[in-house]
């Protein structure tokens, strides 16, 4: 257990740090590269995931994302890039530049047990329950890391926002550094438990001979970073689909991480806009999105493009080596 107050760059709360800390501008030239390579697509086609950075003449893209990795690992954790002039174009190209400049971030890795690599994040119009994920609904969805459950975490994740919803759906995040030096000071042994194995839902991502529930520390320290598996919902869903209650020690651990995360000091928030390019560092931060009402018009509806990014494990969803196994930084 992490029992020492972390104060370096990765902790920050809403108060230290401005829209400039992570909000990037792109030049005329980002643009001008942008239509290039779109270009360069439709001459010479190949299917989205066969696309790779290293086919193209990028040096002006490359160096906004290389700005944006910078903030991921050494800022505030989250990076938007504005200006690019994306919706001039296809969105079936669009998606193909999204994965292109996303390996510069890091491998892409599959976000479902299909070997789902680029994934719509759009409401579905089903019922946010066992087997559906969130990102398929309207609903509130609270603090969490993605893939939260995860045998190997994605580190990164990336969204091309294409069309917002016509209210709603407001982003917000927070440092899960902070978070945890505020458990620290204010109730060590309720964190003591929760870097203890706790019950999760799998959302039914796995093999149907495979648990719909897994076990995992929602806080983990390897003693250089930490793995904050935050996802309350999924703790609580798991425990249900388990059959088992949640005892009233975890229960307290739980409502006070769900009630710290509620304090508007901790937390920054912000609104995507269509073109809009964002990256987040999936084990520093955690993120929130608001419920939102669509337009009526199916064209109009909030429709945002994921990846994941992950350079331990393989590529797979579970990431699990050949043999079975993972080291500690495979497990982050």
């Amino acid at each position: 257990m992490l029992d020492t107050i972390i104060s370096d760059h990765r902790a920050w709360i809403g108060e230290d740090i401005q829209a400039e800390d992570w909000c990037l501008s792109v030049s005329n030239d980002a643009n001008k590269e942008l239509n290039n390579l779109v270009e360069a697509l439709r001459r010479d086609p190949l299917p989205t995931l066969l696309q790779n950075p290293e086919y193209y003449s990028l040096s002006t893209l490359q160096n906004i994302i290389q700005q944006a990795k910078f903030i991921l690992d050494e800022g505030c954790g989250f990076a938007v890039i504005k200006g690019l002039s994306v919706k001039e174009y296809d969105v079936n190209d669009m998606v193909s530049v999204f994965w292109i400049l996303g390996q510069l971030i890091g491998r892409p890795v599959a976000q479902k047990f299909d070997g789902t690599m680029i994934y719509d994040v759009t409401d579905s119009g089903e019922e946010f329950g066992y087997g559906v994920r969130g990102s398929h609904t309207r609903v509130e969805l609270n603090f969490h890391i993605d893939n939260a459950f995860g045998t190997v975490v994605p580190h990164y994740v990336g969204l091309l926002c294409w069309q917002t919803a016509r209210s709603g759906g407001v982003s917000r995040f927070c440092s899960l550094y902070s978070l945890h030096n505020r458990l620290l000071s204010d109730c060590p042994e309720l964190l003591e438990l929760l870097y203890r194995p706790i019950i999760y839902d799998r959302q039914a991502e796995h093999h149907p001979q495979s648990a719909k529930t897994t076990l995992a520390p929602l806080v983990q320290w390897d003693g250089k970073r930490l793995l904050c598996r935050a996802n309350i919902s999924l703790i609580r869903n798991g425990h249900s689909v388990a059959g088992q209650e949640i005892n009233s020690a975890l229960d307290k651990a739980l409502t006070v991480v769900e009630d710290l995360l509620a304090d508007p000091a901790i937390w920054v928030e912000m609104q995507l806009s269509p073109g809009d390019l964002h990256y987040l560092n999936n084990i520093n931060i955690a993120h929130y999105r608001s419920g939102f009402i669509d337009d009526t018009v199916s064209a109009q509806k909030r429709h945002l493009y994921r990846t994941w990014h992950r350079d331990t494990g393989r590529q797979s969803y579970d990431g699990i080596s050949v043999s079975g196994t993972l080291t500690v930084d495979e497990a982050h």
